[in-house]
């Protein structure tokens, strides 16, 4: 096998951008380019793809995506990018290319990489956060991406916030179809429009304690090692010293050894990540 072929593809759909990279058989970085995603047309979007692809050259492709492929159907779910929804995205991209496409969401893209060799490296449980656009997690255990039966595992953001107060009320309609989700209250433009509304200092201090009553729930059901933190609401630093700080009364525990860090790749973790899912063992497994 020529050194072409060892490259690894890495592409990370999102809802704002399309980013794809390159990596050597050594895990360096030759090739990356970033553009707008299209929004709204399944079509472009696919075509967008299958450019990028062909202009990061030979290698073994993987692509994050925002939501899953169902297990039934091998279609798409779950998007907050909602014209993907019910497409053979995989299929089609396999199709256009001739060759095998790894496809998995974008956070347990996220959660790969940070665990490979970033926040999250040696740890053996990682919780990978995205708090983007939407909001999603990936669990990573023993190197390895944890998806589960529904293909689901990590998929924290469609869970209801746990104990509502008054200033979580009315509960926020998702397009999920449900009220009251995680992501409807962490999501970028949740923060954004609570902003707009109560300002910014007031916004950030729920938006903190949101956020650790959320992760605590995901702390006594996972117990992970390390929570690593990804997204444009990531690089707020102020949650690195008060969500942990708040965390412990939700936590069925006399201690919390979890530790909260922030993605040691940037906004670049899913892309690495979706590159990764061609390692030695397949992530995806």
């Amino acid at each position: 096998m020529d050194r072409a072929a060892r490259a690894r593809i890495g592409i990370d759909l999102g809802g704002t951008k399309i980013e794809v990279v390159t990596l050597d058989e050594g895990g360096r970085e030759v090739f990356r380019k970033r553009i707008p995603a299209p929004q709204g047309h399944y079509e472009t979007t696919l075509d967008a793809l299958v450019s990028l692809i062909n202009e990061a050259g030979k290698g073994t492709v993987g692509v994050g995506i925002p939501g899953s492929l169902s297990r039934a159907t091998g279609l798409m779910k779950g998007s907050n990018s909602t014209w993907l929804i019910g497409k053979p995205l995989k299929q089609d991209l396999e199709k256009s290319l001739g060759r095998e496409v790894r496809m998995e969401n974008d956070a347990n893209c996220f959660a790969l990489s940070e665990a490979t060799d970033g926040a999250g490296r040696g740890a053996d449980v990682v919780f990978g956060v995205i708090l983007g656009t939407g909001v999603g997690g990936g669990v990573v255990v023993g190197g390895r991406v944890l998806v589960g039966p529904n293909g689901i595992a990590g998929e924290w953001g469609h869970n209801a916030m746990p104990l509502p107060g008054e200033q979580d009320l009315p509960l926020r309609p998702c397009y999920c179809g449900r009220a009251g989700c995680v992501e409807t209250y962490l999501s970028g433009p949740a923060l954004a429009a609570d902003k707009a509304r109560v300002g910014e200092e007031e916004a950030v201090s729920q938006y903190a304690e949101r956020l650790a009553r959320s992760l605590a729930m995901v702390i006594n059901v996972l117990d992970p090692d390390v929570v690593v933190l990804g997204g444009g609401v990531s690089n707020v630093d102020r949650l690195y010293d008060e969500v942990p700080r708040l965390w412990g009364r939700h936590v069925f525990s006399d201690g919390v050894m979890t530790r909260l860090a922030r993605h040691r790749h940037g906004d670049s973790s899913g892309v690495r990540g979706a590159a990764w899912l061609w390692n030695e063992a397949r992530a995806s497994s």
